[in-house]
Formats: C-alpha cells, structure tokens, sequence
C-alpha cells in the first residue's frame, strides 16, 4: 500500500491530458455466468498498459458501487488513447468485438464512456493525508503551499504553468 503522505499537496501535470472514464453497469444479476467473462476484459487491459507505459495511460483506478464498475483512466494525449483502442494487435480490439458479438445490444449490460480534454490552467485540486491518488498518481505532486494554498490560487497557478 502506497505511503500516506501527511501534509496538504496539490497535483500537477505538464501540458495536456485526457481525463478518461468508462463503466459498466450489469443489467441482469439473474445471468451470473455472463459476469465473469466480462469483468476480467478491463483487468487485462489495464495489465497491458500498465506493462507498457509507452501506450500512454499515466494512471488508472477502478471503481465499484451501487451504479456499477467504473475505471478512471489518465491519459497522455487523445491520440495516445485512441491509438489503444483501435490497434488490433493489442487487448482492446479483441474484447471489443468479443463483446459487441456476445453482448451488443441485447440489454444484458450496459457500457459507457466519457472523455475529457484537459488543457493546462483548467484543472485544480487538493490531497491531504492521502497517498497519491487520482491526478496525484498520474502527475508530479507539490506542497500546498503560497500560491498553490487556496483553490482559487492553485487554477490561478495552474493557468500560469
């Protein structure tokens, strides 16, 4: 487990990135057999890129409640994800076509995505008594400090580079 760090910090992240989320939701409990096959796709995809830093994905953190499974993805670029998900050769393809054959649109589970274009000085945030999470994780964490104290301050900062 990743140390805590006890003292207020803020992420940063030179030039762009892609704020990535994808989830799922099981629509029929009542078909246990189609969930194993599907959760393990997005754990081996993860591997791989998590194997191969050069694809682009900075950081990634899954998610699981009430509304479903959901994966926060930070990206180094759009190209950077899009190149992922089109390259047939690696995991995403297969299990791509694999579940539109399987599953398409036929209710059992119901999939979505949201990208983010996020551009420098258009984010803010705030970590204390937490180990590098989120954006934390992805980029370079920085004392809380001067400029980078208050929220207004700290997108202030931001803009500023």
């Amino acid at each position: 487990m990743p140390r805590t760090i006890d003292r207020r910090v803020c992420a940063e992240l030179d030039g762009p990135f892609v704020l990535f989320l994808i989830g799922a939701r099981i629509n029929r409990w009542w078909k246990p057999w189609i969930l194993f096959p599907f959760i393990t796709t997005m754990p081996r995809m993860l591997a791989e890129l998590g194997a191969r830093p050069e694809l682009g994905l900075l950081h990634a953190r899954g998610h699981f409640g009430p509304g479903g499974l959901m994966v926060v993805q930070y990206w180094r670029s759009f190209e950077a994800l899009e190149a992922y998900a089109r390259e047939r050769s690696l995991t995403h393809q297969p299990v791509w076509a694999w579940f539109n054959k399987r599953f398409g649109s036929n209710g059992d589970i119901g999939i979505w995505h949201e990208t983010y274009l996020i551009q420098p000085g258009a984010y803010e945030n705030i970590y204390n008594n937490m180990p590098p999470h989120g954006l934390g994780a992805a980029g370079t964490l920085t004392d809380a400090v001067g400029h980078r104290n208050e929220a207004r301050q700290r997108i202030k900062a931001a803009a500023r580079g």
